[in-house]
């Protein structure tokens, strides 16, 4: 349990992290592709969206990830057409807590839950990338850089948690 606190206690120091969304000049497939992989906030997000898949087993390995990609784009969607989302760099942050600590509990969600969690905060982090996205064809060649990428780290999570074992807790 003292893992477990001081592991979510490192995340809420560290969640100002997750205000890396302004100002880096987004245009391009490459801007978009290595955009996740220079914050801790994606990196951690997207790596445990794999682990839980992983650790939920069976059609959870590619709901869960697809839940996360698909509704990362309907965030940048919304953005992009000029919704107003409160709080989204909040929701980023609750990202990394709540999904590194499902991972960390090893929490046994049914597969709906596990995709609706995934789905929520997913939205979230596509409306902070689709808010920054230029609107010319650069714009559309960064989000789809940004899929790819998110692809790679939730297969990168996924293929960790299925070598090493990693399984939901037996406790109900």
């Amino acid at each position: 349990m003292k893992k477990i606190i001081s592991s979510i206690v490192g995340l809420v120091v560290m969640s100002g992290l997750a205000e890396a969304h302004t100002g880096h000049g987004a245009t391009g497939f490459m801007h978009g592709f290595s955009h996740p992989f220079t914050g801790i906030d994606h990196i951690s997000v997207m790596i445990a969206v794999g682990l839980f898949a992983a650790m939920l087993g069976g059609r959870a390995r590619y709901l869960v990830p697809m839940s996360f990609v698909a509704m990362m784009t309907v965030g940048a969607a919304l953005a992009m057409n000029g919704f107003v989302l409160p709080f989204v760099e909040i929701g980023i942050a609750a990202s990394i807590i709540v999904l590194v600590g499902v991972v960390a509990m090893r929490w046994n969600a049914s597969l709906s839950a596990a995709t609706a969690l995934c789905g929520f905060f997913a939205v979230f982090h596509g409306f902070a990338h689709g808010a920054e996205m230029p609107v010319d064809a650069s714009g559309l060649s960064y989000g789809l850089g940004f899929v790819v990428a998110t692809v790679v780290l939730h297969a990168i999570g996924l293929a960790s948690g299925m070598f090493v074992g990693l399984k939901v807790s037996q406790k109900a």
